[in-house]
C-alpha cells in the first residue's frame, strides 16, 4: 500500500509517496533529506504531535502551555481531556511542569507563558 503525505520537517514541503508492506514502511521516495525518509516512515507507522493549547487558572485566565514531547496522534483528545478537567495554580514561571507524563504518554504539560 502507497500513502501520499507532504512533509513538514522543513519548509521544502516535499511531497513523499511511502509504501508499507504488513504495517511496515518499507520505502519512501521523493523526500530530498534524511529527515523527510525518517518523517514518511514515522507518520504512516506512528504519527506523533506536539500538543499545545491552554490551561485554566485559578484566577480565570488562560495559560498557554505544550506537550515537552511529541504524544502519540490516538492520545491528542484524551491529553485534551486531561488539561481540560485542570486548573493550574499560579504564579507560573515558563517552562514549569503543570501536568506530569499526561495519560501514562511519559510527555509533560509545560507552561510556554509566565504567569502570575
Amino acid at each position: 500500500m502507497t500513502k501520499n503525505l507532504v512533509c513538514v520537517i522543513c519548509p521544502r514541503g516535499c511531497a513523499l509517496n511511502v509504501t508499507t508492506e504488513n504495517g511496515v514502511a518499507v520505502s519512501v521516495q521523493g523526500n530530498a533529506c534524511k529527515r523527510g525518509e525518517l518523517y514518511g516512515k514515522n507518520e504512516v507507522t506512528n504519527p506523533v504531535r506536539t500538543l499545545t493549547t491552554t490551561i485554566k487558572t485559578e484566577n480565570g485566565a488562560l495559560l498557554p502551555v505544550k506537550t515537552a514531547a511529541p504524544l502519540p496522534k490516538a492520545k491528542l483528545f484524551e491529553c485534551m481531556e486531561i488539561i481540560n478537567q485542570t486548573t493550574a495554580k499560579t504564579p507560573v514561571e515558563i517552562g514549569d511542569v503543570l501536568i506530569y507524563n499526561i495519560g501514562g504518554s511519559g510527555a509533560d504539560v509545560v507552561a510556554t507563558k509566565s504567569m502570575k
